[in-house]
């Protein structure tokens, strides 16, 4: 038995989009060890990964790489796969001398590394999860092996029975009527990306309102509670509740599953809908580095809906994106009038 390190250790929705990664390397290595190297912010959402063995807390900024090179010993690994590049890591894991240190060819850090893998993903031509799947499968051939199939949504799944019954739970402690459909939105920004405003967003559940049978739920993280309450202020009349997040991403993840649509910006809560298989409507800019190609969410083509600024626009410019044709394009494609009887409402019921 051999233990593989897998490093995606910087931001919530970059390690979502790790998790193919994950499965492909434990469906074709069901023997060895898959651990994971990731900040303490995650943790909690890595536990829950059914391809991971250990996970293993980055001491971050605070450790150096020799810190790491202790931690990576102890270990005794035979592969690193590091999809997210930093000279921290790949000199702690030279210093460890892992035997296989696979990683993009790119950035300095790059001469760390044995095994490399030209990606050129800063042309994002294509999906970050497939820059990852690819590096996956070149990692599998530095031990002789061929990835013989990708794997398929869902990555994350909890029990049928318990999201179900969590379902219930949050329905009549909000008072919504049980048969209504429940479209999260998280109108936080996560940071790395700008998102809709809130007039914006307001305009955005004005036009889904025309449905009925549907209940908005704004979803908050730590410190956007705030953000949330403002929000809810211009939806007089309109069936709406607020959920905060405050027991941890794991908490967040199981409501999240409740979620018959979820929507939002580019963030990390985004793409755990996406492992979910929920489906998705994302809002991202046209910047070639954070485009909705590139951080296309996980679920199946038909559970995801994109919309980012026209052409004739600055690509950051999310204001003009028409929300209100938004509204109606999402009506079309996951609601159905007075019910939530869509066949994108599906996985959980």
């Amino acid at each position: 038995m051999n233990k593989i390190l897998v490093v995606r250790n910087d931001k919530l929705g970059d390690f979502m989009l790790a998790w193919p990664v994950l499965a492909l390397l434990k469906a074709h290595l069901p023997e060895d060890e898959i651990h994971v190297l990731v900040p303490e912010y995650t943790r909690e959402i890595a536990d829950l990964c059914p391809s991971v063995d250990r996970v293993i807390v980055d001491p971050g900024s605070q450790g150096s790489a020799a810190e790491l090179r202790t931690m990576f010993r102890e270990q005794h690994y035979h592969m690193l796969v590091t999809l997210f590049s930093t000279t921290r890591v790949g000199l702690g894991a030279w210093l460890a001398r892992i035997p296989i240190r696979v990683a993009p060819a790119t950035k300095f850090a790059q001469i760390f590394y044995n095994r490399r893998l030209v990606q050129r993903r800063s042309r994002s031509l294509k999906p970050e999860h497939e820059y990852n799947s690819e590096l996956a499968c070149f990692a599998l051939e530095q031990l002789g092996l061929r990835a013989k199939t990708l794997t398929a949504p869902p990555y994350l799944e909890f029990e049928s029975k318990d999201i179900q019954e969590l379902r219930r739970a949050f329905v009549i402690a909000n008072k919504i009527p049980d048969q209504h459909g429940l479209i999260f939105l998280h109108p936080g920004s996560g940071g790395s990306a700008p998102g809709l405003s809130l007039d914006q967003y307001r305009q955005l559940i004005h036009g889904l309102s025309s449905d009925r049978g549907i209940c908005i739920v704004l979803s908050a993280g730590p410190g956007e509670l705030d953000r949330v309450r403002q929000l809810a202020k211009g939806l007089k009349g309109i069936a709406h509740v607020i959920y905060a997040s405050v027991q941890g991403l794991a908490d967040f993840a199981r409501h999240i599953a409740c979620a018959d649509l979820f929507i939002s910006g580019s963030t990390g809560p985004l793409h755990i809908a996406g492992a979910l298989d929920r489906p998705t409507v994302g809002f991202y800019t046209r910047r070639r580095s954070a485009t909705a190609l590139r951080w296309q969410t996980l679920n199946q083509p038909e559970r995801r809906l994109s919309f980012s600024p026209p052409p004739h626009a600055a690509e950051m410019d999310m204001a003009s994106i028409d929300v209100k044709e938004a509204a109606v394009k999402i009506s079309k494609t996951f609601l159905l009038q007075g019910s939530r009887a869509s066949t994108a409402f599906q996985g959980y019921e």
